[in-house]
């Protein structure tokens, strides 16, 4: 039997609590985060195996490995901010305890991401024997699984073209928010987009490359090309990559804020000082802007529709395959309060922790999810709430200006 220290108190820590607290490995769950009011809240909403919560600054390395200590973790599951990987890593690398996260490092003042940073630990796990999994969400994370599990089954070891398809077809009701950390998203999204071909990395305008496609689920949405993390570490670890792009789904009316929002100058992470009272105040424009929308994981009451996460990809064969994931945002409600984005990362995240303290995924050094067997996290997402289908799709790979159809025949 196990013990998980969480790190993080929002939608995914709620769901990985949840999912933890189902699997049998698990005797013991302790929840840590800034804010102890949301550790209290999962605690009583999944009790039994939460056994103890606390508050802590997962920026101090120090404070961390004191809480992994009093723990006596057998994993870390963080699922805090991006800002805090390095500081979690470290405290994990001091204590020998396994670490898990679901997105790559952002610096807090860099618009920029990349999962460079952590690989510059490599060498240290790996001499300590300690396993970093990087990007175990659903993208990255499944996402990453997909293209293991295909090059492992379908492609000889060599996948040659991926597209990885995120669509959120669901309607939270409100004019403005987003699905997870605010701040985080608008730093994302608002940089250029990225994609490889033909062994170089190319970069686009914000938004500039559009296609339309059918998904299930969902039915027919506008996907934009942008730059996510999985892109860099899936053609690092699978160099027979040829091409690979990065879609999601943005409503025009989330567009239209974001325009509006940019131009007013409040996506910007520049600090700026005003005068309050008399008073010479300095603060980050998109760290206020964090602060007046609603929590991510407060949409679930009301939140409608489906969401359609997977990849289409193609082997030297140039047979292409789809291989995806569909939810329903109350349905993830129901089991565990919160709707479908947190849900499609919280689950993968309880996966990895199990798998890393199984043994089944034990590599040290740091690594990425798709450089460990696929098979045993493919068998789980399925036990766990997030069913997967795979379809040939008997047609070339798609271009640019081509709308897909990749709705059931």
């Amino acid at each position: 039997m196990a013990r998980a220290l969480v790190i993080g108190a929002g939608g995914a820590a709620r769901v990985a609590a949840h999912a933890l607290a189902k699997m049998e490995e698990f005797d013991d769950i302790r929840i840590a985060s800034r804010t102890l009011e949301k550790c209290l809240k999962i605690q009583a909403d999944v009790g039994g195996k939460v056994s103890a919560v606390s508050q802590l600054d997962a920026n101090d390395k120090d404070a961390v490995v004191r809480e992994i200590t009093a723990a006596d973790a057998d994993v870390v599951v963080h699922l805090a901010l991006p800002y805090q990987n390095l500081s979690i890593m470290e405290a994990c690398l001091e204590t020998g305890v396994p670490y898990l996260d679901t997105a790559n490092y952002e610096a807090p003042d860099l618009l920029t991401f990349s999962y460079s940073w952590q690989w510059d630990y490599h060498d240290a796990f790996e001499k300590a024997g300690v396993t970093a999994l990087l990007g175990c969400g659903f993208d990255p994370g499944v996402t990453s699984v997909f293209v293991a599990w295909a090059a492992k089954h379908l492609f000889g070891g060599k996948p040659k073209l991926v597209d990885i398809v995120d669509c959120n077809g669901g309607d939270h009701g409100l004019p403005f928010a987003t699905n997870f950390n605010l701040e985080i998203n608008l730093r994302e999204v608002t940089l250029p987009g990225w994609y490889y071909e033909d062994g170089r990395w190319i970069k686009t305008p914000p938004f500039a490359r559009k296609s339309f496609m059918r998904l299930p689920g969902v039915g027919r949405a506008p996907m934009y090309l942008l730059n996510h993390e999985e892109m860099e570490s899936l053609v690092k670890n699978f160099p027979s990559i040829e091409r690979i792009r990065f879609w999601m789904s943005f409503s025009d009316e989330y567009l239209t804020h974001l325009r509006v929002l940019q131009n007013c100058g409040l996506t910007s992470i520049e600090p700026v000082t005003v005068n309050l009272d008399g008073r010479a105040v300095e603060i980050v424009p998109l760290q206020f802007l964090a602060a007046l929308m609603p929590e991510p994981a407060s949409l679930g009451d009301g939140y409608t529709g489906k969401v359609c996460i997977g990849n289409v990809m193609t082997g030297e064969d140039g047979q292409a395959h789809f291989v995806y994931c569909v939810k329903d945002h109350q349905a993830c409600v129901t089991a565990t309060g919160t709707h479908a984005v947190p849900f499609t990362t919280g689950v993968p995240a309880a996966i990895g922790a199990k798998l890393l303290v199984t043994g089944q995924w034990s590599l040290p050094g740091t690594r990425n999810v798709e450089e460990f067997d696929p098979d045993p996290f493919m068998e789980d997402l399925k036990v766990c709430g997030l069913p997967w289908e795979h379809r040939e799709l008997g047609k070339p790979h798609f271009d640019w200006e081509e709308e897909l159809d990749l709705l059931p025949r």
